[in-house]
Order: C-alpha cells, then sequence, then structure tokens
C-alpha cells in the first residue's frame, strides 16, 4: 500500500533517528494492520519515521525508530534482547548513494512494498524520493519486518531489519 504522508517532511538528517522498544502509540499518519499466523501486527507510518506494534498471546512488542523529542537512544548498528518469551534482534544500517542512485533505489523499493500485501509505504510532500516504507514477514515460526527511511536531501537511505521469536530453550 502506497500513501502520501500528509504532513511536513520532518526527518531532516539520517543521524537524527533513535531507537526505542516499549513505547506507547504515537500519533499515525498511516496504518496498516495484519494478522500472520495468530499474530496482530500493525505497521504504522509516523510524522517522523515508523513504529511497529506486536500483539499476540505470548506478549507485545513495541518498536520505534522515528525522530524522538529528548530521546538520548541513537539508532544502534544492532540490538539483542530478551522480551519475555521472545528473542527480539534489530540491526541497522546507513546506504549513502550519488543522487541517481539514490532515485533509481527510491523507484525499486517504493514498487516493491507497493505491490506486496504486507507492505505499507508513505511519500512526503515537496520529493518523491522522501519516503518510510516497511514489508512484514513471517517465516519459520519468526515475526519479521523490514523497513526503509530515505532522506534524497543526503543521498541516504537507513536500512533496518527487525527478527522476534519464541526463545529457544538451552540445551546441553
Amino acid at each position: 500500500m502506497l500513501t502520501t504522508l500528509n504532513t511536513a517532511y520532518t526527518d531532516t538528517r539520517a543521524a537524527d533517528l533513535a531507537w526505542a522498544l516499549g513505547r506507547e502509540p504515537l500519533p499515525a499518519l498511516a496504518v496498516l494492520d495484519l494478522e500472520l499466523s495468530g499474530t496482530t501486527l500493525q505497521l504504522r507510518l509516523l510524522g517522523a519515521s515508523h513504529q511497529v506494534l506486536v500483539e499476540e498471546e505470548r506478549g507485545t512488542c513495541s518498536e520505534t525508530v522515528a525522530c524522538i523529542p529528548g530521546s538520548s537512544t541513537p539508532l544502534p548498528l544492532g540490538v539483542s534482547e530478551r522480551l519475555g518469551e521472545w528473542e527480539y534482534e534489530f540491526a541497522a544500517r546507513v546506504e549513502t548513494l550519488s543522487p541517481g542512485k539514490f532515485a533509481a533505489r527510491a523507484q525499486e523499493l517504493l514498487a516493491l512494498v507497493t505491490d506486496h500485501p504486507n507492505g505499507l509505504a508513505g511519500t512526503f510532500p515537496g520529493s518523491p524520493h522522501a519516503f518510510t516504507a516497511m514489508v512484514a514477514h513471517r517465516e519459520k515460526g519468526q515475526l519479521g519486518w523490514r523497513t526503509w527511511h530515505a532522506y534524497p536531501q543526503e543521498g541516504r537511505l537507513v536500512v533496518t531489519r527487525t527478527r522476534i521469536g519464541v526463545r529457544m530453550p538451552a540445551t546441553l
């Protein structure tokens, strides 16, 4: 699903992104509700990037990657945490691209997400390459999602990958 986000483009730099677990739902500009093998998942596009809410019988999870006023938690390269019965893994990287490559990559990603049944993308007014996009999937008992946050003025694309799954008991 592709939508135009009716707000000013508030993410000004890739370095402004912060990461947080467990935040309450923030006001969203676009939402996609999904049911993936018994797990309720909500993809949320914010005025300042994304939030994912997960709910199932084992518990809940909230991931926020956004420009969060007052946040002191920068976007980490990687996180691995236990959340109740779940293992949570997060990874992020920043791609720096030339203007031509950035435009081509933006078009490719928007087409991929727009056509995906579990995808949500939003473009910001003023630039066809300013966007946030998300795709969720369930594979081998694990839930996952990927996100892309585009900063055309910098030629930077922030890419994240998250996986959560049931914690496996230790074996001897």
